[in-house]
């Protein structure tokens, strides 16, 4: 199994920018894909990023295209979701998800979970 633990979060502007880490453990994250997931109060977990093992392919939610940039370093066993132009409606907890073979959208399709990070963008 992979463990999977989420930093990085916290309160910023919007405009502003936030780097959110997702180190794994257990496992060499270079054998998984990984995406990003995000879910504000109320509602249902969202897509944000993925990610292939090999980093060479990455995929973004419309909402966040342009803004967002997802990026792995295998060698820290570690992926970054960048953020910028952080707007309001970006505030939710933010989850890091891998899967051996899965890199798309479907939250269901990913075997392991971070425990989360908020982030809250003010207005």
């Amino acid at each position: 199994q992979v463990q999977l633990v989420e930093s990085g979060g916290g309160l910023v502007q919007a405009g502003g920018s936030l780097r959110l880490s997702c180190a794994a453990s257990g496992r060499t994250l270079s054998n998984y894909a990984m995406g990003w997931f995000r879910q504000a109060p109320g509602e249902e977990r969202e897509f944000v990023a993925a990610i292939s093992w090999s980093g060479s392919r990455t995929y973004y939610s419309d909402s966040v295209k342009g803004r967002f940039t997802l990026s792995r370093a295998n060698a820290k066993n570690t992926v970054y979701l960048q953020m910028n132009s952080a707007k309001p409606e970006d505030t939710a907890v933010y989850y890091c998800a891998a899967d051996p073979i899965y890199s798309g959208s479907e939250y269901q399709k990913y075997d392991y979970w971070g425990q989360g990070t908020q982030v809250t963008v003010s207005s």
